[in-house]
């Protein structure tokens, strides 16, 4: 066995034992692109050794995917099928666990209107209102994930050989998920206690609003009574942790819905499901988006905004210092899943019933009515910077520093 199957081995490894962490007798769901065959198979292999009663892999292509749009009929992208929905809402209340390796081409859509595809993204989100339901409410395990595809490696190492994209890719995965270290569960481990601290510290301040200054950006964001920063992993029903994003390197929690006030301004490209939205800002007034524009991709960010009237709201802020792990790689994934755990960030669209009190009990209308979101969508967009300053505001009305030039200032 080489260097690169033995790091790729203790990948897959932290995935099953860390991410999802398999337990005995547990059905496990893979979502994997053809592209990342040999990752899978061990994952695989590595779910059945740690106890998996059945693993199930769904392959994915992005020329199947793009094939629909081109050649399918109108009436297609207002449709998905219900059995598709209904074995994933099965999957989660069979106490199953998901594993997604989540790298979609940021050029993918290039050419294709814009329209078959928020319509086809928003008839998948209504049909699987209830699946993720479950995921937002941590029910069961799930943990997204990333591999090297030709099309992602070629969009963020441009400036190399195409016969070397790849490997530089893979060598970048395993350094951002800590797979060089003699012992990567451990580390795992340690970071994720280190990510409790700074989740515990924020829980205890309490704070009433948190304002953000930095170029293009001058926002103030309430946050609700009885809010929960959580970071790391968290808990299932059934009591077991799980990591639901693999990196992670932030804190986060939920907005007041109705208490976003001000302008915001992105600082790195958005990826949505295949179309690209760069430079753009959004203004609030009393929680919804009132203004917005964007130098690439104006028809997409609408289309998002346009999923129904919560994707107009926040649903999610969350803190990533700049001097951190993925940020000093210096370099945009084009990968909201990576690019997130490098900038502090905001996502538009539906809150996590976990980080308010009593969250996961409480109903749409009771969420809405203690301040959170709920949509259709949730999509995460980076704000973070070298230049970005947030204050904290006391109950009483004082001010303190949280981050001071991009990062923590507590």
């Amino acid at each position: 066995m080489n260097a690169f199957e033995m790091n790729l081995s203790k990948y897959a490894e932290l995935l099953i034992r860390v991410g999802v962490n398999i337990q005995p007798g547990q059905v496990l769901f893979i979502e994997s692109p053809l592209e990342t065959v040999a990752l899978t198979r061990l994952l695989v292999q590595k779910a059945y050794e740690a106890g998996a009663k059945y693993v199930q892999v769904q392959w994915d292509d992005e020329g199947v995917t793009r094939a629909r749009y081109e050649y399918a009929p109108d009436d297609s992208f207002t449709y998905y099928p219900e059995w598709t929905a209904r074995m994933m809402e099965q999957l989660a209340e069979g106490g199953g666990a998901l594993l997604n390796i989540k790298v979609p081409n940021p050029d993918l859509f290039q050419g294709i209107d814009s329209a078959k595809v928020a319509t086809a993204t928003k008839a998948m989100a209504m049909a699987r209102q209830k699946y993720q339901s479950y995921v937002r409410n941590n029910n069961f395990s799930w943990c997204l994930v990333k591999a090297p595809t030709e099309a992602w490696a070629a969009k963020v190492f441009p400036e190399l050989p195409s016969e070397e994209r790849v490997a530089a890719m893979w060598d970048t995965i395993f350094r951002m998920n800590r797979v060089y270290a003699d012992n990567p569960i451990a580390a795992w481990q340690d970071h994720i206690r280190k990510l409790k601290d700074v989740q515990n510290v924020l829980n205890g301040k309490k704070y009433k609003r948190l304002h953000y200054k930095a170029p293009g950006t001058d926002l103030s964001v309430e946050l609700p009574e009885g809010h929960l920063w959580l970071g790391g992993g968290d808990t299932n029903e059934r009591g077991v942790y799980f990591v639901a994003n693999m990196p992670t390197e932030e804190v986060y929690t939920m907005p007041h819905r109705e208490g976003v006030n001000g302008t915001v301004t992105s600082t790195m490209p958005l990826n949505l499901n295949g179309r690209l939205v760069d430079k753009f800002s959004l203004t609030f007034r009393q929680g919804r988006v009132v203004d917005y524009m964007a130098e690439v991709g104006q028809e997409h960010l609408k289309s998002l905004l346009d999923t129904d009237e919560g994707a107009k709201y926040l649903g999610e802020i969350a803190l990533v210092p700049h001097d951190s792990p993925i940020s000093n790689l210096k370099r945009i994934f084009y990968n909201t899943g990576v690019d997130e755990n490098a900038s502090c960030h905001f996502a538009v669209g539906s809150a996590y019933p976990v980080n308010i009190t009593n969250g996961t009990k409480m109903s749409k209308e009771q969420l809405v009515a203690h301040g959170a979101n709920v949509s259709l969508t949730h999509a995460d967009f980076m704000v973070g910077s070298a230049e970005l300053d947030i204050d904290g505001e006391l109950s009483d009305g004082t001010l303190e520093p949280v981050f001071r030039k991009g990062n923590w200032a507590l």
